[in-house]
């Protein structure tokens, strides 16, 4: 079998892990994450299958909103390391075959930013026209504050030029007016400054929020927003015609295929499937497939050569808000029943092994069932390992803990004192003592050697990323079964959400008895009846993938 393959779609096949320098390895010990610790640990990710390390921001900060709150686009963080920290992690990275790419937060910038500082300096300064200006918060502007226990406006007033300026998270994050030609001018040269230190693309922070304008000035003879999308698109293929534009953009299906850019695909090349995640918990909640597989059944394809990111857990609250109220509360008592476990009324702060009560069976069932989705699977450092959160951190932090290298005080992340770290190693049942990387490199049996199985595996069937997705009826709502096919070849995986063994009965139309169903995760087979139905047995939490092949051609028992 062979599939074509264009080697500037290098997303669709990517294994991509996400990660924050200051929380992943101290290369210095000052007790702070840095460039020097991450690329000491480069070959980890290479072992692991990474083929894509996506940057949660690292450049200077006042860190009042862990480093989202940016003063400078064109540096590094001191506490991170240099420019040339940067570059020669990013050469490493290269030669190891894994691309790199970052958080571009271009919505807003911090209060302390040079250009804010300017723009309240007087309504005749330079850079005021950079940021969003009102004499009264206008009755037609933005709504919904995201950060409810935080903020209870999104318009701050500025007391030294008597306005008020937009900001739709933090106070001390003004939003910048991306209307503005200089400013999308500015925007597109931090784009060609980084890409030409290497990086391959950026994973674009809150898409819809970046281009709203509702309530600004003469709103009404504004540019289309997505034509600024797609210029933005235009200028990064013209510079390199293989990178990418990630975007989070969590809205309906339908709402989200206007962020490809339509027919054209020329907007966002991958989109986050934050409604498949949020289906999936709800499907774990309950232990029926069912959910999951309605979503699916709506997901539409993106266009050309667009993807979908999947992804079991991000760095931000485990968002629920694609949920109906009832819904999100099912998942809540579920996974979240205590206060302190959810997050602005939407969402959950916690990891998933404890969510699982570390049951090591759901857990890998989880992980198949995100490897073997068509799209492109991306991991949030830690779980690999099975991390836990901590829930004395604040918000967000509580899953932005130090990555768990080997047991002992630092976890591996550095030998500086722990008071020092950029926040708390979780203790307990998921602390380093019991969680950690080195405990599971030579464990066949780890979390860790079964994700580092499913990257070799989803990348030996490029039917998971490149084919069409059907989803299979089992005769059982606990099992979801589908099926990826592309150019003759074909990838069934089956996935039970309950705790009981089932069989689930599959009808492949276009197979009979001279064909079998191999196993592609372990050794076995599987009878195709005459009529192209087949018998496939799981146990609790069991998961299978499978490949038709000729009998004639099965290697023997």
């Amino acid at each position: 079998m062979k599939l074509t393959r264009t080697a500037d779609l290098w997303w669709k096949t990517a294994v991509v892990y996400c990660l924050d320098v200051e929380t992943f390895r101290d290369g210095d010990g000052d007790g702070c994450g840095d460039f020097r610790g991450l690329t000491q640990k480069i070959d980890y990710l290479d072992r692991l299958g990474v083929t894509c390390i996506w940057l949660m921001p690292f450049y200077p900060s006042p860190d009042r909103d862990d480093g989202y709150d940016i003063t400078d686009f064109y540096g590094v963080d001191p506490r991170l390391g240099t420019l040339g920290d940067f570059v020669e992690f990013v050469r490493t990275a290269r030669d190891r075959g894994m691309r790199v790419i970052a958080d571009l937060v271009v919505n807003h910038t911090s209060d302390r930013h040079p250009w804010f500082q300017d723009a309240r300096s007087g309504r005749d300064s330079r850079h005021r026209d950079w940021y969003v200006w009102a004499d009264e918060p206008p009755p037609d502007g933005p709504k919904g504050v995201v950060f409810p226990d935080k903020e209870d406006s999104l318009w701050q007033y500025d007391e030294h030029t008597g306005q008020y300026y937009l900001h739709r998270f933090y106070k001390h994050q003004p939003d910048l007016n991306v209307a503005n030609p200089e400013v999308r001018d500015e925007i597109a040269r931090i784009m060609g400054f980084w890409m030409e230190l290497g990086l391959s693309g950026f994973r674009v922070d809150a898409v819809p929020f970046m281009l709203e304008t509702d309530g600004q000035a003469d709103a009404s003879r504004l540019p289309d927003p997505h034509d600024y999308l797609a210029d933005l698109r235009a200028f990064l293929s013209r510079r390199n015609g293989e990178a990418v534009l990630l975007g989070e953009v969590n809205l309906p299906y339908a709402d989200t295929m206007a962020f490809y850019g339509g027919e054209q695909g020329d907007e966002l090349t991958m989109c986050f499937d934050f409604v498949g995640m949020q289906k999936m918990y709800l499907a774990l909640a309950r232990r029926v497939a069912r959910p999951l597989a309605e979503a699916l059944r709506e997901r539409p394809a993106p266009p050309k050569d667009g993807h979908w990111a999947t992804f079991v857990r991000n760095h931000d609250e485990l968002t629920l808000d694609r949920l109906s109220d009832a819904e999100r509360e099912e998942v809540f008592q579920a996974f979240g029943p205590e206060e302190n476990m959810q997050l602005y009324g939407r969402g959950l702060r916690r990891r998933l092994p404890p969510m699982l009560d570390g049951d090591p069976k759901r857990l890998k069932m989880v992980y198949s069932l995100l490897f073997s989705l068509p799209g492109t699977p991306v991991l949030f450092y830690g779980e690999e390992i099975g991390m836990g959160e901590d829930l004395r951190a604040e918000g967000r932090l509580a899953v932005r803990t130090p990555m768990q290298w080997r047991p002992g005080p630092g976890a591996g992340f550095s030998d500086a004192d722990p008071s020092r770290f950029p926040g708390q190693v979780v203790e307990g049942r998921y602390g380093p003592d019991r969680v950690s990387a080195a405990a599971q490199r030579r464990d066949p049996g780890s979390l860790l050697s079964w994700i580092g199985m499913l990257t070799r595996r989803y990348r030996e069937n490029p039917e998971l990323a490149w084919g069409d997705l059907d989803i299979l009826d089992t005769g059982t709502d606990q099992v979801l079964a589908h099926r990826c096919s592309r150019e003759g070849g074909t990838v069934v995986a089956l996935h039970n959400f309950s705790q009981d063994p089932v069989e689930a009965r599959l009808t492949l139309d276009e197979l009979d008895s001279s064909w079998l169903l191999t196993d592609l995760l372990v050794d076995g087979t599987t009878e195709v009846a005459s009529d192209g139905t087949a018998v496939v047995r799981l146990d609790g939490y069991g998961c299978r993938w499978l490949r038709p092949v000729p009998r004639d051609q099965a290697l023997p028992d």
